[in-house]
């Protein structure tokens, strides 16, 4: 007996919920086969996938390595599922793009326009997550490809990198340094700084700009957003850096902010696309690529 795609995906769904209804309804499958398809997988393997009881299930050592391997096949599996299309002609169909959140809402308005426009027999169906969830959808197969900052851990993805969003500094009115036209990050030394929450790659990379040029005082307090960021900037409780991308979206207000840009070489992230290595769509998804930076270009960023 042979193992199939579909208990793949039994496996790979119990391990990622931990709880057979949810991983059921999520299988459109009933419960009790769902459970008869993991124990078949189980006895096939010979090892012990998960270990349940009346109110928990737990993965195994066995389990997690098979549940890993499983996603793999199964994001290989979708792809080859989605070549024939592309051989015919490419970006037309369905694509599942993800993006984060410090790019969707001051990119996509005006790029996915030209896309649009480019490729009218493409369905783009868009999902916002920070960077680690979206990398996980795509290494699932959930996802086709990424728009996000490729300065993060992406994994073996393969990256196509379309243009660099460089940060400015967000300062207070009445700011001491408020009045310079260009600083550099060490400027910023013993500042008080203000990030995103945790999950945001933005954070991490302004935060590694920042200690590589001799350490910053991070605050204890943490945004949601950029919007809810820069009120806080603007409320006196500290400094930031915040993308262009944002600033030319006319996304931050400027009534109680001072935005200073940087001297050059000025700190940046780079904005491209990322997709599974097993993924025969590059040439499309060069394509993509194309249109969402022409589309930005256009917004003028």
């Amino acid at each position: 007996m042979r193992i199939t795609l579909r208990q793949l995906e039994y496996v790979e769904a119990l391990a990622r919920t931990l709880h057979f209804g949810r991983a059921a309804e999520e299988c459109f499958v009933s419960q009790p086969g769902l459970s008869k398809q993991i124990a078949q997988t189980e006895s096939v393997l010979g090892v012990t996938l998960f270990e349940r009881d009346r109110r928990t299930v737990r993965v195994t050592e066995a389990g997690e390595e098979v549940a890993r391997r499983a996603r793999a096949i199964l994001g290989a599996a979708r792809d080859l599922e989605a070549l024939g299309p592309t051989l015919a002609e490419p970006l037309t169909g369905t694509l599942n793009l993800g993006v984060i959140p410090t790019v969707a809402p001051y990119a996509l308005p005006s790029a996915l326009d030209v896309v649009r426009r480019r490729h009218p027999h493409l369905r783009l169906v868009l999902r916002e997550e920070p960077t680690a969830r979206l990398v996980s959808e795509l290494d699932a197969g959930r996802l086709d490809v990424l728009l996000l900052a490729l300065d993060a851990d992406l994994g073996a993805a393969r990256t196509l990198p379309l243009f660099e969003d460089r940060f400015v500094a967000a300062l207070p009115v009445g700011h001491r340094l408020a009045k310079r036209k260009r600083l550099t990050t060490r400027d910023l030394v013993d500042e008080p700084l203000l990030l995103l929450e945790d999950g945001h790659c933005l954070k991490d990379q302004v935060l590694e700009l920042c200690h590589a040029s001799g350490g910053v005082q991070v605050c204890d307090v943490r945004a949601s957003s950029l919007g809810t960021l820069v009120q806080m900037v603007a409320g006196g409780l500290g400094v930031t850096l915040i993308p262009e991308l944002a600033i030319a979206a006319n996304a931050v207000p400027t009534d109680h902010l001072r935005l200073v840009p940087f001297a050059r070489p000025a700190p940046h992230r780079t904005i491209g696309l990322a997709w599974r290595p097993s993924d025969p769509r590059a040439d499309a998804f060069e394509l993509l690529g194309a249109a969402l930076l022409d589309g930005v270009e256009d917004r003028g960023a």
